[in-house]
Order: C-alpha cells, then structure tokens, then sequence
C-alpha cells in the first residue's frame, strides 16, 4: 500500500535545502506520494530510507524497456490520468503485425514496406517504432525463422506473438539482446512464459479477460520476482477496451493500485483500414502504451500518428521553430521576405504555401514563444519593435538588395511603426496563408 505524505516525511533528511525542486522537504513528500515527484530528487536521501520508500518513489505505471540501442522504446512510467494535469510522457508505440505463415520473400516485403513508414508533418518526423511477428502457423521451427527473417530485414524493435513457450523460447533465443515484447503469458501458461523470459529481461504482456482475472494473474507473475510486465485485459469491443483502460489508469494512478501498474498493450480488430485506425486512435486516446495493427496504408495512418502527437505534446509548451531566417528554395539577394511567428503550425503553413508559390524566398521566424500571429500581438510579442529587432539580429539586410519586408495582414496596423524603426517598405501580405501563394505572384512572379 501506497504511503501517505507524512509517512513518507519522516523517512527524509529534513535539510529543507530545496535541491530537490520544493521548497521544503514536506512539499516534497507530499508531492513523492502523489507521484509528482521522484526519490531520486533528493541528494541526502539514506540507503535505508530509500528502501523503506521504495513504494512511494516508483511512479504509478512502471516504466518498462523494449527494443535496444537506437530503437530503444520506454513504455508507461506515467502519473497523470488527464493531461491537462501535467503531461503524458512517454507516446505510444505503432507496431505493424505480420504473420509468420507468410513466405521469406514476402515476409521481407511486408518488411520493407513497414520500414517506409515515416512522415513528415510541421518539422517533426512521425515514425512507427515496432514490428509485431504472430505465431499464426503453430509451429515453433517456423516462428523462429519468420522472427529471423524479421529481424535481419528491420533495425525497428520486436515483439514476438505466441502463447506456446516453446516457440518463445526457440524464437527469442537468437534476438534476446534486442530486447522484443513478448506476448503472451496467460493463467495456463505463465509459469512457462516467465522461465522463457527471465534470463533475457525482456518486458512480458500478461492476459487474461476482465480485471480481475488480470490483476490476480499479475500477483501471481511479479510474486515470482518478474516485474517487466505489460497488461492486455483483452477487451471483446472499443468501447470494452476503453472502460477497462481507463479503469486499470484510475486504479493505478489514484488509488496506487499495483498490479495495474504497468503499461497497456492493445490490438485492434477492425479490417478496414479507416475502421482500424479509428479503434487505434481509441487506444491512443485512452492510455494504450502500445498499439499493434494490421494496416499499413499510408493514408490512413498519418492521422493517427498526427493524433499521438498531438497528446503526448506538452500542452503548456507550444511547439516552436527555431527564430532566425529560413529559406525557401534557394534565394538570392531578389528574392522576398516574409515574417512571421515561430509557432510551428503557423510556420509551416506559410512555408508551405511561399513553396507552393514556387518563387524562392526568405522566412523570418520571430520568437513568439510558440504563439500564432494574432495571439502573440495581443500579448505584445509580436510588435514592431520585436521584428525590428529580429531582423537586425540576423542580418537580413546582408542577404537581399531591396529593402521590402512582407508582414502578416492581420498585423497591419503595425506598418507604419515598422517602416520608421528600419527604413524598409512594409507590404501587407493576405490576413491568411492560403493565400500567400496567389499573392506572391502577383506581387513577385
């Protein structure tokens, strides 16, 4: 059972250096044991203390490792049930699910195909981070070989699909040190499953349907030592999954339940692809640290991964570009010049559309702290001054001949401020950035 504020208090040095973050060494008990906070924090801390809080300083939902090296994945370690609280850490991880009764040459195709699977979206980089082989055959020969051939083909992390522990121990054996989920262990076969895994360290999902069915399965696993778990309560709907989810995240979270305290791993069922993604993107939206699916489509993906990351972004931490001057194409001493703010989404739509102009041109991004146009010049961060200052900053006059500077409509009452402080012609660009491409030709062309 978790320990209370005052418990926790009477285990800590008392120093009140505030090292640790709070200002005194109760605030930082208080915030320890309502996983605000980690033990770690506190440079004074004894080795007996630290052992007697050990409860208290794990967060709410364990992290758990997969992958290695580059592709290395960290699973839950998570204390917020809502967002907006604070922020959810760690995103949840893509893997694309292949069966190990497709041939070797196909089976690299499917592959290779995966591989593919990045996009680009407002200067981030979207990736799917795993490749779930399924044991469809039976057969333990042929699950090895098909996670052989999985693994000589992708450097993405792994995760393995049977509940024979046998074809797990086959399978694992030549990929252990790349670390793959395994799934799965279940009330028939656990003891098996954890022997298979225990000398590789490697994470180990744990099913069994309803709660709890779960949470009793989850005792009997970490009684035995093992801890590297994921849980699958192996919901029969959407909408089953997520009451179960929400419900394993409110228990572990708010009431310091431990055997929900490790990440979820959950498998969509759909066989349309829109279908499919929609359920996922359910998944995602309600705690699953881990998604696997069948599609590949690209069309059909981009949303979700745009969806994911638009949860674990930290939502009081707009995202930014960096300020400075950046360039379109390649641009010369003729080319145009805009302004505008280094909020990423509003950034990227301007780019976007001075590209689709196809005339080369120059971009000031000015530090906003990541505010869109109309919401950095109400708060003052967006003025004359401010623009002025940026330009000086990073010499744009040394990069063209002319002295014209373009500047969103929506700020045009700043023009006349703007053409006194640096002797350049200000022109009022479209209120809109889908309209810069027809205004840049116009103008420009």
């Amino acid at each position: 059972m978790a320990l209370t504020g005052l418990e926790i208090y009477k285990q800590l040095p008392k120093k009140n250096c505030g090292e640790c973050g709070p200002p005194t060494c109760l605030a930082f008990a208080m915030a320890l044991a309502g996983g605000k906070a980690s033990l770690d924090s506190c440079p004074y801390v004894s080795d007996a203390a630290r052992a007697a809080l050990d409860s208290a300083a794990a967060p709410p939902i364990a992290k758990v490792v997969v992958g290695s090296g580059d592709t290395v994945i960290e699973l839950g370690d998570e204390t917020e049930l809502f967002r907006h609280d604070k922020k959810f850490y760690h995103e949840t991880a893509v893997a694309f699910l292949v069966s190990d009764t497709l041939g070797e040459a196909e089976l690299s195709d499917k592959v290779a195909e995966i591989n593919q699977l990045a996009f680009h979206r407002v200067g981030l980089e979207y990736r799917i981070q795993m490749v779930a082989i399924k044991n469809d055959s039976g057969n333990p020969e042929t699950f090895k070989n098909a996670v052989q051939t999985v693994a000589s083909n992708t450097g993405l992390a792994l995760a393995l699909i049977s509940e024979n522990p046998e074809a797990i121990s086959q399978a694992l054996g030549p990929v252990a040190s790349r670390k793959p989920l395994v799934s799965a262990a279940t009330e028939a076969n656990w003891e098996q499953m954890v022997a298979a895994v225990k000398d590789s360290g490697c994470a180990l999902a744990v099913k069994a349907a309803g709660l709890d069915n779960l949470a009793a399965l989850v005792e009997k696993i970490t009684g035995a030592g093992y801890k590297q778990l994921v849980l699958d309560p192996m919901p029969d709907s959407v909408s089953r999954a997520v009451a179960d989810f929400t419900q394993i995240r409110r228990l572990a979270i708010k009431k310091k339940f431990r055997p929900f305290g490790y990440p979820l791993i959950a498998f969509t069922q759909a066989e349309d692809p829109l279908e499919e993604v929609t359920e996922a993107a359910a998944y995602v939206a309600k705690y699953a640290s881990v998604v696997v699916l069948k599609t590949t489509d690209r069309a059909a993906l981009l949303p979700l991964l745009t969806l994911r990351q638009n949860i674990y972004t930290d939502p009081q931490v707009p995202i930014q570009v960096e300020e400075g001057i950046h360039e379109v194409g390649t641009p010369n001493e003729n080319s145009p010049v805009y302004v505008t703010t280094n909020f990423s989404l509003t950034y990227y739509s301007v780019e976007g559309e001075v590209e689709g102009s196809r005339i080369p041109s120059h971009i000031i991004s000015v530090n906003t702290d990541g505010l869109s146009v109309m919401t950095s010049y109400a708060d003052g961060k967006f003025e004359a001054e401010k623009i002025a200052e940026t330009m000086k900053k990073y010499g744009i006059e040394a990069k063209v001949k002319h002295r014209n500077i373009v500047i969103p409509g929506g700020v045009a009452v700043i023009k006349g401020k703007l053409e006194e402080l640096t002797g350049w012609k200000v022109i009022v660009g479209p209120r809109e950035a889908s309209g810069i491409a027809a205004f840049a030709k116009s103008q420009f062309a």
